[in-house]
């Protein structure tokens, strides 16, 4: 297992030496929840948002608490498809619907089921990310 805390893991299919010359996290997590460690698929998170020292992975209708910096989740998540919209949230890029500009300069992010989430100033570069082509979006992105 690849490890970002003892509470939370990336689960890895092989064996640890498979794992170490890949480099590569599965897109699996491992959960001590109630006693039981939980697998949940990456691909099933929206949104990971930092609380204190905790970290809560929100799913559609259900969230986890781990406790994990959120710098820790985003260094690990980013080769995942995740992206840092705001310094205490993380989505996940598959469920971006739409990104809607504010008089402010930040941007709002829609993912699927409606949830819009604010994209602050200092991380609105990394919205270009989100698509590995732009069509008639130049100068959408000012800055």
């Amino acid at each position: 297992m690849i490890g970002i805390s003892p509470q939370l893991q990336i689960a890895a299919k092989g064996s640890a030496s498979r794992i170490k010359e890949q480099k590569q996290p599965s897109p699996r997590v491992a959960i001590k929840v109630n006693g039981k460690i939980l697998f949940v698929n990456l691909s099933d998170v929206v949104a990971v948002q930092a609380k204190g020292n905790y970290v809560s992975l929100q799913r559609n209708g259900s969230s986890y608490l781990v406790r994990e910096l959120i710098s820790a989740v985003a260094e690990q998540l980013e080769p995942l498809g995740f992206i840092r919209i705001h310094r205490s949230i993380l989505v996940n890029t598959s469920f971006v619907e739409e990104i809607r500009p504010y008089s402010t300069g930040e941007y709002g992010l829609l993912v699927k089921g409606g949830k819009e989430y604010t994209v602050t100033r200092t991380y609105k570069k990394n919205l270009k990310s989100l698509a590995e082509f732009w069509i008639g979006a130049g100068a959408f992105f000012h800055g």
